[in-house]
């Protein structure tokens, strides 16, 4: 597993991560948020044994990063901010060079380099110049450096930036596929990105973690959750239809946008209001364009608990 055990990390009287513990289990694909200065780069380089915490201890597999540190590192694959890498080198090369630093010789080298060039189409590249590619195809090799020596631990920052939609799609299933026998943790400000591949997310500010859920629980905190969104065809028909849905029982508000002729219904605590809903629109005869039930809305809660800590932090 990954322990962190108040980890913090302070430059000068600045503190970028404040006491920071928690663990992460085999199997488990941790979401690392948080707004930008935040603390998760910070965190992830002290889990990953580049920078040491001004106090507290992080251990990988059981080692010590610290005390124990080529034991703690052979079993990480690390994807830094920005996947640096040696530019003047064709992707053979580095890759190839990479597989040897970590050990690997022979066929168990051979093998281990064509796994990650088919995993991450990097075959028509292959002996271009890093410094010649784009900025998706570098983050790709990037990625393809991490997970070249099969590690049980895959520590990624921001795995998918740069790649266009089909690339991040490629790279999520392949972190999805990844994950039945690792341990993943994931620093990413795209909230997409938790629910597509994570199964727990934690969220830190000011260097603390703020809250610590899966997806679903976080949805189910958004003010969103179980609300029902409607689009309508004519935008003179909202303000009437909004107060006849704030006539339902179990309705607690309606929000209206009138430029997208789009209306949201909350529902009072614990309360469903769908059927409702769509029993008035059918005996009133609106014509819908949308009728959508709401799971909750990631931004919404990211948001709101971010703000929040801010405040607080202030006060």
């Amino acid at each position: 597993m990954i322990r962190a055990e108040s980890l913090t990390r302070r430059y000068g009287p600045l503190t970028a991560v404040d006491n920071l513990s928690f663990i992460v289990q085999p199997g488990e694909v941790l979401g690392f948020l948080g707004p930008n200065g935040a603390g998760k780069t910070t965190t992830m380089r002290m889990i990953a044994g580049f920078v040491p915490p001004t106090s507290g201890r992080a251990e990988i597999c059981g080692y010590s990063v610290e005390e124990q540190s080529l034991e703690a590192r052979r079993r990480i694959g690390y994807l830094p901010e920005g996947a640096p890498s040696y530019g003047e080198m064709s992707v053979r090369d580095f890759l190839q060079f990479v597989a040897r630093v970590r050990g690997l010789r022979g066929d168990r080298l051979k093998v281990r380099v064509d796994d990650v060039i088919g995993r991450l189409e990097l075959a028509g590249v292959l002996d271009q110049r890093i410094e010649t590619l784009s900025k998706g195809f570098r983050r790709r090799v990037g990625l393809a450096q991490a997970i070249v020596h099969d590690p049980p631990v895959l520590i990624l920052d921001e795995p998918t930036d740069g790649l266009d939609p089909n690339q991040k799609h490629q790279v999520r299933q392949l972190i999805g596929t990844m994950a039945r026998d690792k341990i993943i943790v994931i620093s990413t400000h795209i909230l997409e990105e938790v629910d597509a591949v994570c199964t727990r997310a934690i969220i830190i500010a000011a260097g603390r973690i703020v809250a610590d859920k899966t997806p679903e629980q976080l949805a189910r905190d958004s003010r969103y959750h179980n609300a029902v969104t409607l689009r309508v065809e004519k935008a003179s028909l909202v303000r009437d239809m909004a107060a006849e849905l704030r006539g339902l029982e179990q309705v607690a508000s309606v929000d209206i946008v009138e430029a997208t002729r789009t209306l949201t219904v909350f529902p009072k605590a614990g309360a469903s209001v769908f059927a409702d809903v769509s029993a008035l629109a059918t005996s009133r005869g609106w014509s819908l364009q949308q009728l959508t039930l709401e799971n909750g809305r990631m931004d919404e809660v990211f948001r709101r608990i971010t703000t929040e800590a801010a405040t607080k932090g202030a006060a």
